[in-house]
């Protein structure tokens, strides 16, 4: 059966499931890192297993991560091994799971909760920016009032 690749970002992109043979493929695309979102035996005996298609992707040179996602169930914790996983991977990186919507989601999720993390980070970082312009501003203001004071 053919790949079905959609891509969601230049560095990621969802699939359906994909079998160990077609890893070469993947990595022939110019993939760098899969993510396996479907639980083993989920479709049944006929699924391949995780660590088939982790064989696969480590003769490939392809990062792998297995995060099993349990659907309309994404939690925090696959959220933050996601996060993780994606912060350190090489790109771009494919997910997969039984059709690609729970890759997809769990993707979003993860870039959603990286922005607010990113926010959260900046106003921590900006909280001493106000108070260190308003005393320039004011030494500008002094600098000002003394020269003019001065006639200098």
């Amino acid at each position: 059966m053919p790949l079905t690749i959609t891509k969601i970002s230049e560095s990621f992109s969802t699939s359906p499931q994909i079998e160990a043979s077609d890893v070469k493929e993947i990595a022939s695309l110019g993939f760098k890192a899969i993510i396996n979102n479907r639980p083993n035996n989920e479709g049944g005996v006929e699924q391949p297993s995780s660590d088939a298609i982790k064989a696969a992707a480590e003769e490939a040179g392809l990062a792998y991560l297995y995060l099993p996602v349990i659907p309309n169930n994404i939690t925090e914790g696959n959220v933050a091994e996601c996060a993780a996983f994606i912060s350190d991977a090489a790109t771009p990186i494919l997910g997969f799971c039984r059709t690609g919507v729970r890759a997809g989601n769990l993707y979003q999720q993860t870039i959603t909760k990286n922005n607010q993390d990113s926010d959260t980070n900046k106003k921590d970082q900006n909280w001493l920016m106000k108070p260190i312009c308003n005393f320039f501003k004011n030494k500008c203001l002094v600098t000002k009032l003394i020269r003019k004071l001065s006639g200098k």
